[in-house]
């Protein structure tokens, strides 16, 4: 009798084992932030098929499902993958293999890179991005005439660090047949006493850039490939790459395919007659990896370089108003075409009279078109009569910007106009959600620092004391959801996407500290120990 006992419990034993759902992994010990719609919390989910399968507590997903992988993530604090709402992500890689110009503190700071970087590299042409005439003593925009003197027929252009202005040596200038009589709509050849300075802003950069040597399939592949290696390592799994051309999307797809680029990307097309025209036709592209939903749009320049368009005229430079990348005509005329699609509309706008014309714009022409979802990139500076028309219009938005501009915005812009500048809870109210991201390589990719600007509006040393107007501050909760299901939401991504429940993707990062409660000065230094992409390590 006591033997067959024994093989009856052993029976039920192996039953219930039998019972347990097979997954691929089971994560249990965490301390799981969801974001979902309840911002609830979790101990424990389980994984199959590159999605989550079932959240609950450490026991259930045990006694619920077996796996050969069971994680103790030890306490450690575990949220959605972030997603990245404006980066540049090819072009984060295409830096790398440029000179470096990020954290120049003088115009012969630049020059000594530009120096070791030829040195080393021995290029035919040379280009560089990261300068900031912002950091340095003298606070002019800088002259071409010592690149002339150094490298007098080697081609030289060298990107400010928002990519709107371009110093230019005349070896370079040459290539596009720039003089001091040369005209651009949107752009402006900039010139000091009757004499080229080599500066090119906004769209006369093009002028150089046309005839400068194309990238190779093999540099956009590293690249790409060079850059998902920097966003993983930093806890991005979705990056939202604000202007790319077919040939690079194609790129992408094909990498995606073979399995070499696991980052899913967020594709906004640049704006051209020839890619609204294929794209429109084609229709969505949308994998697993890829959407292809969007057109990427200037509306003006940048507040840095002064080519942000403003309605009254720069405070640090009388009778100078900025400038309209794209003109209102042409820009009108796109928005209402797009708006009969399928596609969104997404546009960068920086000065206060750019965000008043596509605000118009865009309630226009979506008048009784609900759900649309089109976006401002940026939306740096507002009158504050226009957030009410943000009311349908999804602010996409980088809390970054307002930590590194709030040394010298208040000199751009005056005192009463910058309360309407990196606005971001009155943006926020107007619409009900922003999509955060950095604007990388910007700013740092880092988006930790992301987090910590929109929290606590202070840069590392924790200037300015009690945060730069704390008042547009976010919450920790508001934050993540930025950064997370609200992205999701302004790709169209949201029931797949942003947050940890069952049926979305089990993109997910594991933590070394808990962002939600920690103090705010520790959080940038906030490490990732591991980044999951459905549901594999990366």
């Amino acid at each position: 009798m006591k033997n067959l006992t024994i093989l009856l419990l052993l029976t039920l034993c192996i039953s219930c084992s039998e019972e347990k759902v097979q997954v691929d992994s089971i994560i249990i010990n965490a301390n799981v932030y969801t974001v979902n719609n309840e911002f609830s919390k979790a101990e424990a989910f389980a994984v199959k098929d590159g999605k989550f399968l079932d959240v609950g507590t450490s026991s259930d997903m045990q006694s619920k499902y077996a796996s050969e992988n069971i994680i103790n993530a030890q306490g450690k604090t575990i949220v959605p993958g972030f997603i990245d709402a404006h980066c540049h992500f090819l072009g984060l890689g295409l830096d790398q293999q440029d000179v470096d110009l990020v954290g120049t503190e003088s115009f012969e700071d630049v020059v000594k890179r530009v120096l070791d970087f030829q040195n080393g590299k021995q290029q035919d042409y040379i280009a560089g991005r990261g300068w900031d005439q912002n950091d340095w003593e003298e606070k002019a925009f800088p002259n071409k005439k010592l690149l002339d003197k150094l490298f007098p027929k080697t081609p030289i252009a060298l990107t400010r660090i928002d990519g709107h202005a371009t110093l230019c040596n005349q070896a370079a200038l040459d290539l596009g047949g720039v003089t001091i009589n040369s005209n651009v709509d949107g752009g402006e050849v900039v010139i000091e006493n009757g004499e080229l300075t080599g500066v090119l802003v906004d769209n006369a950069a093009s002028l150089v850039w046309n005839h400068w040597p194309e990238y190779t399939r093999e540099d956009i592949v590293e690249a790409l490939l060079v850059a998902q290696d920097m966003c993983f390592d930093l806890g991005l799994t979705t990056v939202d790459d604000a202007g790319l051309d077919q040939y690079s999307i194609e790129i992408i797809d094909s990498l995606q395919n073979t399995g070499d680029l696991k980052m899913r990307v967020y594709a906004m097309v640049s704006h051209s007659e020839k890619n609204i025209d294929y794209y429109l036709n084609k229709g969505i592209i949308k994998t697993d990896r890829l959407n292809v939903r969007s057109f990427k749009f200037y509306a003006d320049g940048a507040l840095g370089s002064r080519g942000a368009m403003l309605r009254q005229p720069y405070s640090d430079q009388p009778n100078h108003f900025g400038l309209l990348v794209t003109d209102l005509e042409t820009f009108h005329k796109n928005a209402e075409r797009i708006a009969n699609s399928e596609y969104q509309m997404n546009t960068h706008a920086i000065g206060d009279s750019a965000n008043r014309a596509v605000l118009q714009t865009y309630n226009k022409v979506l008048t009784n078109k609900p759900d649309r979802r089109w976006r401002v990139e940026h939306a740096q500076v507002v009158s504050p009569e226009d957030f009410e028309l943000y009311k349908n219009v999804m602010p996409s938005i980088q809390p970054t910007h307002a930590t590194s501009d709030m040394y010298w915005a208040e000199d751009r812009l005056g005192s009463e106009r910058v309360k309407g500048a990196y606005a971001y809870k009155q943006l926020l109210n107007a619409y009900g959600k922003v999509a955060l991201g950095t604007d990388f390589p910007v700013e740092h990719v880092s988006p930790f620092l992301t987090f910590y600007a929109s929290v606590a509006r202070q840069d590392l040393e924790q200037y300015p004391k009690g945060g730069f107007q704390k008042e547009n501050g976010l919450s920790r909760e508001e934050t993540l959801k930025g950064m997370t299901i609200w992205a999701a939401y302004s790709n169209f991504e949201e029931n797949e996407k942003g947050s940890i429940e069952a049926g979305k993707f089990a993109d997910f990062i594991v933590i070394d500290k808990d962002i939600m409660t920690v103090d705010l000065k520790e959080i940038p230094s906030t490490k990732v120990e591991q980044t999951f992409v459905g549901g594999e390590e990366q």
